[in-house]
């Protein structure tokens, strides 16, 4: 078999991806909202299925609401360092924000010790009493998507987004679903699929949104 190579520079490799996903999403006659079109090929770029054209679910307005909270200098929650990692700090600093993972902190693990949880479900007790507006990007915890839900009911938390895209088997799927009854802003995809890179680039596509330079 012989294999042929493109002759990509280094600089262009990302531009010829996304050429790539948007020939192959006409292809399969995938016509994405504008607004919502830089979210979901970012996710595809990262994750290489595109799957999520179809299990992606959006809140109305979501997307504006979302870009009005980074503007406002939002802090975004991760449940996951790799999470944390993967969000362009630069950027979300730039309008004044910071990304928090508290997941490997000594009171979070003493606070779930102590109430018989996950540490996910004490980081969403931690990250609650925060000022400003909180975005929770939650790519591992299904734990963290039920306590976000419970404590949005009682009425003690009102984020200003909620990215939901655990990945895995138990509560999984049920607590997306219950992210999406709400009625807070969110982004969740829907099933199984997911994880902390796909978390991180849902971020790092509406940072994009608001500064291409990435911050550079």
């Amino acid at each position: 078999m012989k294999v042929t190579l493109e002759n990509v520079l280094p600089g262009d490799i990302e531009k010829r991806s996304f050429a790539i996903i948007e020939g192959e999403l006409r292809s399969r006659g995938v016509i994405l909202p504008e607004d919502r079109a830089p979210l979901v090929k970012r996710v595809i770029h990262t994750s290489a299925d595109f799957e999520y054209a179809d299990t992606l679910c959006f809140s109305d307005g979501v997307i504006e609401k979302a870009l009005a909270a980074i503007g406002a200098g939002a802090s975004v929650i991760t449940d996951t360092k790799m999470g944390y990692s993967g969000i362009n700090k630069r950027v979300l600093e730039k309008y004044g924000g910071q990304a928090y993972c508290f997941m490997g902190d000594a009171d979070v693990a003493e606070m779930a010790k102590k109430n018989g949880t996950t540490r996910a479900v004490a980081a969403v007790d931690k990250a609650a009493v925060m000022e400003g507006p909180l975005i929770f990007a939650v790519g591992n915890a299904p734990t963290a998507l039920i306590r976000l839900y419970e404590l949005i009911t009682e009425g003690k938390l009102s984020p200003a987004l909620v990215v939901g895209v655990p990945v895995g088997f138990v509560n999984v799927v049920q607590s997306k679903e219950l992210i999406m009854e709400t009625g807070v802003p969110y982004v969740v995809a829907r099933g199984r699929k997911g994880g902390s890179n796909v978390a991180a680039a849902i971020c790092n596509a509406l940072l994009y949104m608001l500064d291409e330079t990435r911050g550079m």
